[in-house]
Formats: structure tokens, C-alpha cells, sequence
């Protein structure tokens, strides 16, 4: 209720304070990670719990990356590709995670690239 929605922003915010300061970290993981794989070039987002590197470096059509990492690497990205034409050269990645299991994405990935670029 609206009520709720209230106290909850009136209240302590010292959870919501830690929660932020987590996803920070989880983000800058895998902007680091990404930005050290050959092909990749990520910006650091503000608010969002996905990044979107660039790909096009690869030379791989987004769609088609997307679907080698998942099959191969058993890594999920979605294809820039899935929000519209523009988002050709582009991939989205969620830090909805652990940091240790970004850091195993973000070594399948590079293992990957390094075997196939």
C-alpha cells in the first residue's frame, strides 16, 4: 500500500545503503572483466544492474555471440540486438549475481574469446 511504500522510505536506510554499495561492486567486477577480454569495451553504467559492452571488436553479429556464449561458455547475455537495430555490436549482461560467479562468467567468456577470436 501507499502507506507501506511510505514507511519504507521514512525508514532506516542502512539495508538499502548496503544493497547499493554491493551492486557497485558486482558492476565494477564485470566492467573490469569485460574491458580486459579481447574485443570487448564496456562502459560503467549508473543505476542499472546490467552492462552493455561493446562487441564490436569481435566482429561477431551480436545475436550470434550471444548464442556461442551460452552454448559454448554457458554464459547468458542477451544480444544488444533484442532492444532494437541500434543495439547491433552490443551485448547485456546482468550483475543480478554473486561476484564469484561473475568472476567464473567473466573467465568462461575470456577462455572462450581466446579460443575462438
Amino acid at each position: 500500500t501507499q502507506v507501506a511504500g511510505i514507511e519504507a522510505l521514512r525508514g532506516p536506510q542502512e539495508s538499502v545503503e548496503a544493497m547499493c554499495a554491493e551492486f557497485k561492486k558486482r558492476r565494477d567486477v564485470m566492467v573490469d572483466g569485460l574491458n580486459k577480454i579481447k574485443g570487448f569495451s564496456c562502459r560503467l553504467p549508473h543505476g542499472a544492474f546490467y552492462v552493455f559492452p561493446n562487441i564490436m571488436g569481435t566482429a561477431w553479429a551480436s545475436k550470434k555471440l550471444a548464442d556461442a556464449l551460452l552454448d559454448d561458455a554457458g554464459v547468458a547475455a542477451l544480444s544488444g540486438t533484442a532492444f532494437g537495430d541500434f543495439g547491433e555490436g552490443y551485448l547485456r549482461f546482468s550483475v543480478a549475481n554473486s561476484i564469484e560467479n561473475i568472476e567464473k562468467a567473466l573467465d568462461r567468456v575470456g577462455e572462450w574469446v581466446r579460443k575462438n577470436l
